[in-house]
């Protein structure tokens, strides 16, 4: 029988992060242009440290802290 050892990864690319949180890539560029996702750039590869992106998802996202509920298939002109 085989055994892995667990190891917790120190950074994740953007694209990983999109496939494991769901939220799109395009969404995640965003949020580093504005800073609040913060990055290391090594190269051409843009990183997020595992600490990072811990404390950024535990924050939630501006639209959230902003009480802004938007409902899928709508836009956030569109108010009630």
């Amino acid at each position: 029988m085989e055994t892995y050892q667990m190891t917790q990864r120190m950074a994740w690319g953007l694209a990983e992060i999109s496939e494991f949180t769901g939220l799109s890539l395009a969404f995640l560029r965003a949020e580093v242009r504005t800073g609040r996702l913060p990055v290391r750039r090594f190269g051409r590869r843009v990183l997020v440290r595992d600490a990072d992106l811990q404390v950024y998802l535990d924050r939630g996202s501006k639209r959230e802290k902003s009480g802004l509920n938007i409902s899928p298939g709508r836009s956030e002109d569109e108010t009630d």
